[in-house]
């Protein structure tokens, strides 16, 4: 399946998750926020959340710095 993902197409497999998308990214165990089709996925509903064919997708991860 092909969602937009920040803006640019990507294929993914038709059973991937939210959390599974964040593992692919390597972003797990960081802090992360998700979009999906313009709502917040809250972090406890990642691995149930399931992406479909033409999702939406906003990632954006927290970089510490001074």
């Amino acid at each position: 399946m092909h969602i937009q993902l920040n803006g640019e197409t990507v294929e993914l497999p038709q059973d991937e998750t939210v959390a599974g998308l964040i593992s692919r990214l390597d972003l797990a165990g960081r802090r992360v926020a998700v979009e999906l089709n313009l709502d917040i996925v809250p972090r406890s509903q990642h691995a149930t959340t399931a992406l479909r064919e033409g999702d939406q997708v906003e990632v954006v991860h927290a970089i510490g710095g001074g």
